[in-house]
C-alpha cells in the first residue's frame, strides 16, 4: 500500500437519505488503483463502496451517517434475532461468487420496486443491479438463501481481511415475516465465526432514520469518531 493516499472532496449533492439535505463524499485519489487490500484499509477508516465507487460522507453541517462495526466476540443475538434464526430453520444457505443471473436481478428488481418505488432506485435495469453491487477488484460474496429451492433472499458481501463488510441485502417481499433483513446481518456474522475473523462491517448507523437505525440492535456495536473505534453506549 502506499505510505499516504491523497484523498479528494466532491462537490454537493442530494443526500440519499434526507430529501431535505446535500451531502459532499471524500473519495481517494482516483489516479491510485484501487484494490482489495487497500479497500480493508479504507473500510476500517469508515469508508465503503457502491459499485466501484468508494467513499465517506463528509458533509458541511451534517454528521449523522456514522460508520458502524460489530465486534464479533462481543456479539449475542437478542431475543428477537434468536427469533429470526429459529423462523428460518427452514432456510439453505449458500456463499456464491458475486455475479448477475436473470434470477439475482428479478429479486432485486421485485424488492427495490415494493421498498424503494418511490426513489430513484425504482425500476432497475441489469445496468443498475451490476454498476451498484458488482466490483472488478472487490472480493465480493453473495450469500443467498432458499426455501425449497426458490431463492428468497441475497446478501451481497465484500469479504476483508478482518471480516465481512455488507454492501446491500434484497429479498422476497412476501416473505417479509420472516425479517430476512436482519437475517442477512446474522449470516454475515456467522461468516466472519466460520473464518474466525474479528469484525462485521455495517456501513453507517443514522440515529433515528427509518431504514438505519435498527443496526443498533445488534450487540457489540463500535461506532467510529473519526480516529477510533469505540463500543456504542448503552
Amino acid at each position: 500500500m502506499h505510505t499516504t493516499l491523497s484523498l479528494y472532496l466532491t462537490s454537493e449533492h442530494p443526500c440519499g437519505y434526507y430529501g431535505d439535505r446535500r451531502t459532499a463524499n471524500l473519495v481517494p485519489d482516483p489516479r491510485v488503483p484501487m484494490r482489495a487490500e487497500l479497500y480493508s484499509q479504507l473500510v476500517a477508516y469508515g469508508f465503503r463502496r457502491s459499485g466501484s465507487h468508494v467513499y465517506r460522507p463528509h458533509c458541511a453541517q451534517c454528521r449523522d451517517c456514522i460508520p458502524c462495526r460489530i465486534d464479533v466476540s462481543r456479539f449475542t443475538p437478542n431475543r428477537s434475532q434468536s427469533r429470526c434464526l429459529k423462523r428460518n430453520l427452514d432456510v439453505v444457505t449458500k456463499i456464491q461468487v458475486a455475479r448477475f443471473t436473470d434470477e439475482y436481478f428479478d429479486l432485486y428488481a421485485r424488492y427495490i420496486n415494493q421498498r424503494h418505488g418511490d426513489s430513484t432506485m425504482a425500476n432497475p435495469q441489469p445496468d443498475d443491479f451490476s454498476n451498484f453491487l458488482l466490483c472488478d477488484w472487490s472480493q465480493s460474496l453473495f450469500i443467498e438463501s432458499r426455501l425449497d429451492g426458490r431463492l428468497i433472499a441475497v446478501g451481497v458481501s465484500d469479504f476483508l481481511h478482518d471480516g465481512p463488510s455488507a454492501v446491500y441485502s434484497f429479498f422476497d417481499p412476501d416473505e417479509s415475516q420472516r425479517g430476512l433483513g436482519t437475517f442477512a446481518v446474522l449470516q454475515q456474522v456467522w461468516l466472519a465465526r466460520l473464518y474466525h475473523l474479528p469484525h462485521v462491517y455495517l456501513g453507517y448507523w443514522l440515529a433515528g432514520h427509518p431504514k438505519m437505525d435498527y443496526k443498533k440492535n445488534f450487540a457489540g456495536l463500535e461506532l467510529f469518531d473519526g480516529m477510533l473505534w469505540d463500543p456504542m453506549s448503552p
